[in-house]
């Protein structure tokens, strides 16, 4: 992948704006001939460096953020359902997808069936046996996927995302960087829309 024509799209999956930016972003990518490079991460991670904490655990914040996941998924046209869990460790997902990342395929299918499984069927992909359910119904082995949710060396991958996205200054999810500018939120798409239009603004 040419990393001066790709988008880098941070993300965490228990974000219901990472989701919905997840539906997005592969069209405003292909609009401007780029890729898009699926960079999972953990919020937990991120928020112990920025002390930050989950949207839904701030006080008036919380109550609006709810509504407001629903009314974006809305606007955007995506289908959405707010789980019955929320929020989860995201761990065993992010593991699958640099696993196939990292082996050269296309992360997409793996990154769409694990956040649809979450925020649209309410599926606790938090388990990585559940996780691995949902990546064998795309055609991956679910062994494999399994066995690369405790795998050392995926394990480190998923670390190194997480000290990759600390160095861009990632604090939230999404978070896409495009030619070295972040954009943080699937609100700032019209942005980075015009952004990759105009070469800068």
């Amino acid at each position: 992948m040419d990393t001066n024509r790709t988008i880098d799209f941070h993300f965490d999956f228990s974000s219901p704006y990472g989701y919905l930016g997840s539906e997005l972003v592969e069209g405003l990518a292909a609009r401007h001939g780029r890729q898009v490079r699926w960079r999972p991460m953990l919020l937990g991670v991120v928020f112990k460096s920025t002390g930050a904490v989950p949207l839904t655990s701030v006080p008036v914040k919380g109550d609006y953020s709810r509504r407001d996941f629903s009314r974006s998924a809305r606007f955007h046209g995506v289908p959405f359902r707010m789980p019955s869990k929320f929020p989860i460790a995201t761990q065993a997902a992010a593991r699958i997808v640099l696993w196939r990342r990292d082996a050269g395929d296309d992360a997409a299918p793996a990154v769409h069936a694990l956040y649809r499984a979450f925020f649209r069927d309410d599926r606790d992909i938090s388990s990585p046996d559940v996780a691995a359910d949902v990546a064998a119904e795309i055609g991956l082995t679910r062994g494999e996927a399994r066995a690369a949710v405790d795998d050392p060396a995926v394990k480190e991958a998923l670390r190194r995302e997480n000290d990759v996205a600390l160095a861009a200054g990632v604090f939230g999810s999404p978070f896409v960087v495009v030619d070295g500018e972040p954009f943080w939120g699937v609100d700032r798409f019209d942005q980075v829309e015009r952004w990759l239009a105009r070469g800068g603004f």
